[in-house]
């Protein structure tokens, strides 16, 4: 009986010390999810940017992440082979090929963050006339 009260007593303190390692290390299995970005997310630019800038959570691999950018209506804008910044390892820079007309743009990215979770998404911005 002794026994088993201590198995239990063992059983629910391991348990209960589990708990908080779950719920507060969760950057343990997070993924490189998207901070912010130049141009802004959601944002308008005056004038045409010369490169994306996309900043996330986490640090990422440049061999596999990248993005893409195309107009509203689905037409594929050039950019240079994206790259990590040097400075900022959480950075991932590519630059466009060409200047931007007025309108609605939309970015979509891919990336690998350093402990090799893989997240992609996308975000418009607008240039304005």
């Amino acid at each position: 009986m002794k026994k088993q009260r201590f198995t239990f007593i063992a059983a629910a303190l391991a348990a209960a010390l589990a708990v908080p390692a779950v719920l507060f290390a969760p950057a343990a299995w997070a993924h490189a999810m998207l901070d912010h970005a130049v141009p802004a997310v959601g944002g308008t630019t005056q004038g045409s940017p010369g490169e994306l800038r996309i900043a996330f959570t986490q640090n990422i691999v440049a061999s596999f992440s990248g993005a893409e950018l195309k107009t509203a209506d689905g037409a594929a804008i050039p950019t240079g082979k994206a790259i990590v910044d040097p400075a900022s390892p959480n950075v991932l820079r590519a630059p466009i090929g060409q200047k931007l007309k007025p309108g609605l743009y939309i970015v979509t990215w891919h990336v690998v963050s350093v402990d090799s979770h893989r997240s992609s998404g996308s975000y418009k911005f607008t240039v304005a006339p």
